[in-house]
C-alpha cells in the first residue's frame, strides 16, 4: 500500500503545477481583491416591500452575492432569510432597531437570519423614543456620544454573548466638532471597547460630514469592519445636520462629488470584508433598481 502511494519527484511538480494554476483560478472567480459586491436592501425598500422574492431575485441577477436588510417588512426574520436563501444570496449583517426595540429579541432574530453582525444605523443616547432622538440629532452633545457609546458597549456585550459582532453605522452628525477637535465620531471610537464595538463606515456621510474616509481607515483601520458606499452630487462644504438644506443630493456611484478608488484601497488595505452600496432616496433620475445596477457596476470595476 505505501509503495502505490508514493509519487516520484518528477511527477511531483506538475502536479503541485495543476494545484497552484486551479487555487489562482479560485481567485479569479472570486474576484481580484476577494470581496463580494453587497447592497444595503433598504435602498430598495420600496420594490422589496411590494415583491419581497422577486426583487431579491434580481438582486441577484444583477451580480450581487450580498445583501444587508434593514428591517423585513411584513415577514418574520426566518421567512426572510429563506427568501435571501432561495435566491442565491447571503447577509453576512443586518440593521437593527437598537435602542427602542427589546435588543434580546432582535438579536434572536440576528441568529434565526443567520448573520454575523448586527448594526445599528442610529442609536439614541436616551430613552425618550425615536421622535425626540431625531429632533435632537443636529445638537448633540459630547456628554450625548458618551451616552451613546456606553449603549453601544452594553450591545456589544450582549451580541458576543450570543456569538455575534455588533457594529456602529453612521451617518453625518456624527462629524460635528464636539470641542478639542473631536468630533462626536471620534468620542464614540474613544469611547467604546474595542473588544465588543466595531464600525461599519459609511464613507459618503462621512465625506459630506467633512471628514476623510481613507485617514480613518488608516488610522482606525481595526475598528472598521465593514463599508457602506454611496456618492453625492456637489459636495463643497461639510454639512453635519442631517435635516439640511445643504445636504448635498443623493447620486448613484461615479456620478458625483467623491472618488472611491482610493478610499476602497484603504479599505482592502485595512482588512475590510464586507462593502454594500447604498443610496440615499429619493431616486429622481433613475429608479432604484437602475441606480443598483449601476452602483454594482462601480463598485465591482473597483474590486476587480
Amino acid at each position: 500500500m505505501r509503495s502505490k502511494m508514493k509519487i516520484s519527484r518528477r511527477r511531483f511538480f506538475p502536479l503541485a503545477g495543476g494545484v497552484l494554476a486551479a487555487t489562482a483560478f479560485s481567485r479569479q472567480m472570486r474576484g481580484a481583491q476577494g470581496i463580494p459586491v453587497g447592497i444595503q436592501l433598504y435602498m430598495v425598500n420600496a420594490d422589496l416591500t411590494k415583491d419581497p422574492a422577486g426583487t431579491l431575485k434580481k438582486i441577484a441577477q444583477i451580480g450581487y452575492s450580498e445583501v444587508e436588510p434593514a428591517g423585513f417588512g411584513t415577514l418574520s426574520a426566518s421567512q426572510f432569510r429563506d427568501l435571501v436563501r432561495d435566491a442565491g444570496l447571503r447577509a453576512p449583517s443586518a440593521h437593527f432597531g437598537f435602542g427602542t426595540d427589546d435588543t434580546g429579541k432582535l438579536l434572536d432574530d440576528a441568529k434565526t437570519l443567520g448573520v454575523e453582525y448586527v448594526v445599528s444605523s442610529m442609536l439614541p443616547p436616551k430613552d425618550e423614543g425615536m421622535p425626540a432622538f431625531f429632533m435632537s440629532l443636529n445638537s448633540l452633545s459630547g456628554d450625548d456620544f458618551r451616552h451613546i457609546a456606553a449603549k453601544a458597549n452594553e450591545i456589544g456585550q450582549k451580541a458576543k454573548a450570543v456569538g455575534l459582532k455588533y457594529a456602529y453605522h453612521n451617518h453625518n452628525f456624527e462629524f460635528r466638532d464636539m470641542g478639542d477637535g473631536k468630533t462626536g465620531y471620534d468620542i464614540l471610537l474613544d469611547e467604546t471597547d474595542p473588544s465588543v464595538v466595531k464600525f461599519e463606515t459609511d464613507c459618503g456621510w462621512m465625506k459630506v460630514g467633512g471628514k476623510d474616509p481613507v485617514e480613518y481607515l488608516k488610522r482606525h483601520g481595526n475598528r472598521i469592519a465593514m463599508l457602506h458606499v454611496k456618492d453625492f452630487k456637489n459636495i463643497t462644504k461639510p454639512v453635519t445636520a442631517i435635516f439640511s438644506a445643504d445636504r448635498p443630493q443623493s447620486t448613484e456611484l461615479g456620478r458625483g462629488s467623491i472618488d472611491y478608488k482610493p478610499i476602497v484601497e484603504a479599505g482592502l488595505k485595512a482588512g475590510v470584508k464586507h462593502i454594500f452600496v447604498e443610496q440615499e432616496g429619493p431616486f429622481k433620475e433613475v429608479p432604484a433598481m437602475e441606480a443598483a445596477e449601476i452602483d454594482y457596476r462601480f463598485l465591482k470595476s473597483l474590486l476587480s
